[in-house]
């Protein structure tokens, strides 16, 4: 059985320390959240995650794999043009510690190179780095400090939401995140085909409580 913890400690957090975490907010900024989707896009369950975030006036940002915008690019580009960040997630959801590095980089480039052909893609780079998450949360540090130098942000997260996992329950995917995020919080979700059933549960549910808490949806947008 797989162990991941829903909560990243903070030893994890302070040793890879070169990684984004979290965002840290100030008592005169608003409350925020910034909620994160990996694996899209997907038919049907991207389009409904657009759907859900609309009502709040949500903004989030969605790790597309490669393969999957070259498969369904004008839902890739409905993400751009509602205003959310895209980040790259590489072509074919590579774990970077079974991938010797050349391969891993040309896959990361290959991915890219997808992403740019999308419309009006330079604003998701106008002013900021360029956004990476590696697939499972796995990543050499050789492979990290390489796509540092080319101008890449590693996104990670201190809240997952396990939707995923098949075996839990959806009311325990709803309280992974409830229960664990906080101000400035980056939250795991997946717009994928094996984390629908939890994803449609959870994400409204998300979305309404912290709403009626304060709390704003923000996408990331890392500046220089």
């Amino acid at each position: 059985m797989a162990f991941f913890p829903i909560k990243t400690p903070n030893i994890i957090q302070r040793i890879f320390k070169n990684y984004v975490w979290s965002f840290s907010s100030s008592k005169d900024q608003k409350k925020r959240i910034f909620l994160t989707f990996d694996d899209g896009p997907t038919p049907e369950i991207t389009e409904w995650t657009l759907k859900e975030l609309k009502k709040y006036n949500a903004k989030a940002t969605f790790f597309c794999i490669g393969k999957n915008v070259v498969n369904h690019p004008s839902i890739c580009q409905k993400i751009l043009d509602e205003g959310h960040s895209i980040g790259n997630h590489t072509h074919n959801h590579l774990n970077g510690w079974k991938s010797r590095n050349a391969t891993y980089f040309k896959n990361v480039e290959r991915a890219e190179k997808t992403l740019q052909l999308l419309k009006n893609s330079e604003q998701r780079i106008r002013n900021s780095k360029l956004l990476f998450r590696p697939p499972y949360g796995k990543i050499k540090p050789s492979q990290a400090k390489n796509l540092n130098k080319k101008g890449y942000k590693i996104i990670m997260w201190d809240v997952l939401s396990a939707d995923f996992d098949q075996k839990i329950t959806v009311e325990k995917c709803l309280d992974n995140v409830t229960k664990n995020t906080n101000n400035g919080s980056i939250v795991v979700f997946h717009d994928s085909k094996k984390a629908e059933s939890n994803l449609k549960y959870a994400l409204p549910k998300v979305l309404a409580h912290f709403s009626e808490k304060g709390f704003e949806f923000k996408r990331i947008a890392l500046q220089d």
